[in-house]
């Protein structure tokens, strides 16, 4: 009884924990509340070729990992 307690506290406890962390805010007010001010996206466009670079080098090295291995 006491597992089957604290199983179901652990799932209930991970869905309100799930919809609290992605809650939006309503529309903006006026005051200037949470969306006012945002900073500009990130661009990625200038790191994609190494990230491209290097996942080729880790597959690369994965794959002859494993042929060593089996």
């Amino acid at each position: 009884m006491k597992n089957k307690a604290l199983y179901l506290f652990l799932i209930g406890l991970f869905l309100l924990v799930d919809f609290a962390a992605f809650a939006q805010p309503g529309d903006d007010d006026g005051s200037g509340g949470l969306e006012g001010n945002d900073p500009p996206p990130a661009p990625i466009n200038g790191q994609i070729l190494w990230l491209g670079l290097l996942a080729i080098v880790f597959a690369y090295y994965t794959i002859q990992r494993y042929r060593k291995i089996a």
